[in-house]
This record gives C-alpha cells, structure tokens and sequence, in this order.
C-alpha cells in the first residue's frame, strides 16, 4: 500500500518519472480528441475573406464544396452525386455550361437541408462586388446559374470554358448556407456572426473559436458519414511557431498533427528520430517567391492610399533594377542549407503540374552581372554612404514578411546579398495571424503590401493553373477602392499579359492552352515581375497513431480529416 500511494504522489506532484510520463502520454492518446497544431492561427473561418491558407485549413473542417481534386489529380465528390463528364451529360459539348447532381439529404450543422439554393446563394456572394469575396476571380466566367431542381444545378459561362471544373471545386468552391448568411451578402459581410461560428456540411462543427488563437470542434451529428468519424472532439490550436509545433508531434507526442512545417531540413530529421510521429510531405504548387512591389509605398494619394497605382515604384519600375535582384540572390544557397529535401531553387512562377512548367528559364546567381546592371541604370554611390543612389533618391528598401525562423534566415540571406550591391535593407517581420489575414483595417497585410519586397508562399491549389496565373492581372489589383481584395499585391499591370490570359481562358486545345500558361510565366520570369526563389514541398507531421489521411496540393491538408481515425491497440 506505501509503494502504490508513493507512486501515485510522484505523479501527482510533477515527477520525473519515465514510467509516469509514459502512463500520461497514453492516457492522452487514449482519449476520443484530435489536437492540431497551426502556428499561423486562423482568424475568420470563412474562406471567401480570407487569402491565408491558415483560414481555409480552418474553415476546410466545417464547409465543403461540391468536389475536390485528390494526390493523383482525379475529382472526387463532396457534395455532387457524381463528377460530371461528357459521357454522362454533365459537361456542355461546346464547353460553355456544366451541369452538377447534388446530393440528397444532406443536411447543415444546424439541421437545415442542403439544397440547390445554397450553391446559387453561393455564387451570388462571392460574385457581389460589396462583398469583396477573394475568391470572386474564379466565378467570373459565370454567366448565370440555374436551379433545374432541388437538387441539380446548371452553371452556364460567359463563353467556351476549358477549366469548368474550378467552379465550386476544392478551397476556393466552399458553399455557404443561404439561411445563415442572406442578410449579410453585401458591405456588412465581415460582420456575419457565421464567419466566427459557421454552419457547415462538413464532418465536424464548431463549438468555440477565439480568433488567432484556437477553434474546437465537435462530431457534426447531422454529417451524411457520422458513425464513421474518428473523434469526438477536435482542437485546432495557433500560434507558437514551427518548430514548436514539430516538436510537439514529432518528440513530445503533445499533439498528433502539425501544419506547414517550415523548419530546415536537418532539424526536421533530428526530431522525427525521437520515433513519436513521421513527416508527411509532397510536392505540389507551392513557391517561396520574392515579391517585388512596382508602387511606392512611401507616397500617399490625396485620401491617405500608399502603394498606389498612381505612383510607380522610384527603382523598381526599371527592369534593369529588378533584374540585377535576380542574379544577386543566392537561391541554391537558401534552398540547400535551409529546405534540404523539402525544397528545390527554381526560375518558376508556374511549378505544377508538370506539363505547365516551363523549360525555357533559368536561375543564375552572378554578383558581378548584377553590379553591372545596377551601374547601366544609372544606380552609384555618388555621396559615399554606401549606398547607391540617382537622382537625390537612395537605394533603401524596406523587406517583410511573416514571422518563422526559416523565413527569418532566409531574409538574412537576401539582405547579405542586397546590401553587397550597395542595396540598404531594412527587414521586417509580421506575425502570421496579421500579415496573412486579408483584414481590410491592416496596415500589414500582403494585400496593403507598404513595404518594397515582401516573401511568402502560395501557388495553385488545383491542377488547373488558370485561377492562380490571374495573380498578375492588372484588374487583380488591391486597392482601396475594392476593400484592398485581389491578388495582384506587386501591383504589375501588362495589357499583353493580360491577353495571353484571356485567350488561355477559353482555349479548348489542351496543349495550345499549356503553351499560353507557358508563355505568361516566361514574360513574369523574363520581366522580373517576381523572383521565384524555392518550389517547396508541402511539409506536416502526424502522430503514428493517426492513420486515414491522404495530403493532395489541391486542397487544403484538412480535405479529407472525415477519414482520419486513430489507431487503436
């Protein structure tokens, strides 16, 4: 008896004890909850709001669209009965229609049917131009959309639509329920308590969120697959940072799934040794790039707009200045020393699939070629500072980007070679929650981008390239005007791009339609629009007794958490 109540004391009282850790860590695996681990914490669980893939991730748990595109590029249904085709008379055979069966008896979080008014109601949100939807590109092509019935809708397009399956597919197709949101579908909808606390299909519903922080979930009861689920309960925890959060799956078992994991390589693998969980990766769309801004951030129109289209930017509207920043950086160094494994160098804006990627571009990395770039613009030292100068203006420059310590080092990489060529930086670092949060009122989001470089990631999240090729469309521009929503954040206006664009739109010849996205990734490469630096894999860390999922670059990690279960001994 003195031994079991000494025993029982040391763990009570916080002992060192292996066996007692042991017995703890079991204890929590024992337990009916999955703990995700998100060191960007979402902010707004509509997705429609937000450009932060964090946002989505979280969102991806409650909503569905009407399908999505599995690892091997195949569509799978959601909330469609089935994947139309032309066999089975979904898709128009002059391509300017497509036709979805949807699903009966589905029902909404709160007990609503599913029906076809909720896709329509869909379309009619992120297509109002009050509402300010970032995912409002893709839905131009769209005509009109027609209820056949309750269960069956037809989207008819403004013309021959090669990409018809974009629409109400994977992240950006997310449907929202019309009863939930009908009152706010214009100016007020970022005032929709649903963006807090939605109403979704999807397997698990939300029960509490407290924003840049954490979202609990709970076992949807009205989820068409409800018995099958894995867990009763799901935690999606934020902040921190990524290293904590591998550590956290890999070492500790503190947790049994750990998001976006930009941590370099070597360190990755030394925790993964720890034999607690595995590192999960593929590559698919994603690239760290270098983010040129071609406005001023340091003049202001009348009303207070910087980075305005009205003032182009005073060096880097000179190609000769944004070419010398493509040789002087050194992209191996970065992706060697600091991705390993998970991340390659490369000249790309477009790096998947596979048969959109250009092979007409290269990367060098030439100081001396860039010196020699900077001098023919007319770019010296004239006063002997250190730092070139023209014109009474100085070379300085201002380079953000989010908070992470690859991030970070990577920034000190750019600046070391910048400051080389008589560039003065000045970094800056933005917590993820904001620099990713789309939030209008910000000063520090991508979108406002008051600063001369900034660095992120993203990349197409289906394998069809047309929606994130609109990047650069001069109509994509953030600005005041719009509520600062586009993604256009380099503020890059080119009329021929723009045609290459619109004639890729509708072109139904696959490989003359691969040609054209060719071609308008070579004229950004070429121009210096954008300074690809890494095509990074998609990085994350479960727990090994987490079992069921299936990552894919054309969704977001949590497309399928319907499926993920825990092992049981």
């Amino acid at each position: 008896m003195k031994k079991i109540l000494s025993l029982g004391l040391s763990c009570l009282l916080a002992s060192t004890i292996t066996a007692c850790s042991d017995r703890t860590s079991q204890t929590n695996k024992n337990t009916n909850s999955l703990k995700l681990l998100y060191w960007q914490a979402p902010t707004i669980l509509n997705p429609h709001l937000s450009t932060g893939f964090k946002d989505s991730e979280a969102s991806r748990i409650t909503l569905e669209p009407l399908a999505s595109f599995n690892n091997d590029g195949e569509l799978i249904p959601f909330l469609a009965a089935e994947i139309p085709s032309v066999e089975n008379g979904g898709v128009a055979a002059d391509g300017k229609s497509v036709t979805w069966k949807l699903k009966q008896n589905i029902k909404w979080s709160d007990g609503q049917p599913f029906t076809a008014k909720d896709v329509i109601f869909t379309y009619e949100f992120v297509t109002n131009p009050q509402v300010a939807a970032v995912s409002g590109g893709i839905y131009e092509v769209v005509s009109s959309i027609e209820a056949i019935d309750d269960y069956t809708i037809k989207v008819n397009f403004q013309d021959v639509n090669p990409a018809w399956y974009l629409v109400f597919v994977g992240a950006e197709g997310m449907i929202l329920p019309q009863h939930i949101y009908q009152n706010y579908n214009g100016a007020n909808s970022r005032e929709a308590p649903a963006n807090l606390q939605p109403v979704g299909t999807g397997a698990y519903r939300v029960v509490e969120f407290k924003p840049g922080d954490t979202v609990i979930y709970e076992a949807n009861p009205e989820f068409r697959a409800a018995e099958k689920l894995g867990f009763t309960q799901v935690e999606l925890k934020g902040g921190g940072d990524a290293t904590s959060a591998a550590r956290a799956v890999l070492q500790t078992s503190d947790a049994d799934f750990a998001y976006n994991l930009q941590v370099e390589a070597q360190l990755l693998q030394e925790l993964e040794s720890a034999g607690q969980g595995k590192v999960v990766s593929n590559f698919g769309a994603l690239m760290e790039r270098l983010v040129i801004n071609h406005t001023d951030p340091n003049r202001a129109t009348e009303d207070g707009e910087r980075s305005s289209v009205e003032f182009p930017h005073p060096f880097f509207s000179d190609r000769k200045v944004r070419q010398a920043l493509t040789f002087a950086i050194d992209r191996e160094t970065i992706a060697q020393q600091l991705y390993g494994v998970t991340g390659q160098a490369t000249a790309n804006f477009l790096v998947a699939p596979q048969q959109y990627v250009s092979t007409n571009t290269s990367y060098e990395y030439n100081p001396e070629l860039a010196t020699q770039l900077l001098d023919e613009a007319g770019w010296q030292d004239t006063n002997g500072n250190g730092t070139r100068d023209k014109n009474g203006v100085e070379m300085s420059i201002v380079f953000q980007t989010s908070v992470n310590p690859l991030r970070q080092k990577t920034q000190a990489i750019i600046k070391r070679d910048l400051q080389a060529l008589g560039i003065e930086v000045e970094l800056k670092s933005i917590d993820a929650s904001v620099y990713f949060s789309s939030d209008p009122s910000s000063e520090d989001t991508v979108e406002r981008f008051y600063a001369d470089l900034q660095m992120y990631t993203t990349g197409n999240t289906n394998p069809d390239p047309g929606t994130y090729m609109q990047f650069y469309l001069c109509e994509s521009v953030p600005q005041k005007s719009n509520g600062w929503q586009g993604n256009n954040r380099a503020r890059y206006c080119n009329e021929k791009y723009d045609a290459l664009w619109r004639q890729a739109n509708k072109e139904l010849d696959s490989k003359q339609r691969e040609q054209l996205f060719i071609e308008m990734n070579d004229l950004l490469v070429n121009e210096a629009v954008v300074i690809p630096l890494v095509h990074r894999a998609n990085v994350t860390a479960f727990s090994n007794d987490v079992t069921g999922y299936e990552l894919t670059p054309w969704d977001m990690r949590t497309w399928d958490i319907m499926n993920w279960q825990r092992i049981k001994e």
